[in-house]
């Protein structure tokens, strides 16, 4: 079950569910990213999107290598939830 996201980083911040926290982080998807290949954006502070299949890194903006390595690591561990979190949000 999502949560309606609070105070996340980006403009865009009204517009997301938060699916999965892993604290400090927050995974999420954005309502107007449907049309894009499946993925996860994560914040904390700052942010990064990956990609889920297969996952991988698409973009970081202010986490560090070592800090992207672990939030990654989070992600391929719950790429099967997150995937089914992303269908039944996107009604897929």
């Amino acid at each position: 079950m999502s949560a309606r996201a609070v105070g996340l980083v980006g403009h865009r911040a009204s517009q997301c569910d938060v699916h999965w926290e892993a604290l400090p982080y927050r995974f999420f998807f954005y309502w107007a990213d449907r049309d894009e290949p499946l993925h996860v954006h994560v914040a904390r502070d700052c942010e990064a999107k990956f990609w889920l299949e297969p996952v991988r890194l698409q973009r970081s903006r202010g986490f560090g290598r070592v800090e992207i390595g672990r939030i990654e690591k989070l992600v391929a561990e719950k790429a099967a939830f997150l995937l089914r979190e992303w269908h039944e949000y996107f009604g897929d």
